[in-house]
């Protein structure tokens, strides 16, 4: 079994709890803030970076980000200086992922989610529960995919984007780097960079 650690002490940390198998020994959280830091009455311990540097073969799951967050989570994750080879990746055993996808490092894919033929996810993703990625979809590099989201086939979600919880995204188009999809969405349309889209249509604001 390979050694984990999961950073940071947050929801997504927490979640991914129940995706570890027998492929890993979780050794506890990391986490920044120092009132988190110590033993948890879970039973786990959080600690600080510094034990990275005592437990140098462990893999470390980075799953920092939320809807006020994510434009940062390269920076935060990148700010950790660990090589590709430290990344883990979890896969909730009740996922459902075909032979023919493909999925990066440092990617959590949570409970319920079913990755379709031919979709690709990029590195650092975070798949939350019963998401659908259908077919030769593509999502890019630092993402965050809600639950219940339905991404059509053929559609790609650029670097570092957030796509709220239970919205759907029509086949075909792309949305671009660094946009927000809020909660609930319907999108029908490409969408540029750097935008927030809510509503069913999704309309910027």
């Amino acid at each position: 079994m390979q050694d984990l650690f999961i950073f940071p002490f947050n929801g997504n940390g927490l979640e991914a709890l129940s995706c570890i198998g027998k492929d890993y020994n979780f050794l506890g959280f990391i986490d920044d803030t120092p009132e988190k830091k110590g033993k948890h009455p879970m039973g786990f311990t959080v600690y600080g970076r510094e034990i990275l540097q005592d437990n140098k073969q462990a893999k470390v799951l980075a799953v920092p980000g939320s809807p006020v967050s994510f434009l940062v989570r390269k920076d935060i994750i990148e700010g950790l200086g660990l090589d590709q080879h430290r990344f883990a990746t979890l896969i909730h055993p009740k996922a459902d992922v075909s032979n023919l996808a493909q999925v990066g490092f440092n990617t959590l894919i949570m409970s319920g989610v079913v990755l379709t033929s031919n979709c690709v996810l990029g590195n650092h993703v975070c798949v939350l529960p019963n998401t659908v990625i259908h077919h030769d979809a593509v999502i890019e590099d630092f993402c965050l995919v809600g639950s219940n989201v339905t991404i059509a086939g053929s559609t790609r979600i650029k670097k570092n984007c957030y796509i709220g919880s239970g919205s759907s995204v029509i086949n075909g188009i792309s949305i671009g780097e660094g946009s927000m999809i809020g909660m609930g969405s319907t999108v029908i349309r490409e969408l540029p960079g750097a935008c927030k889209a809510v509503g069913n249509p999704a309309r910027i604001l």
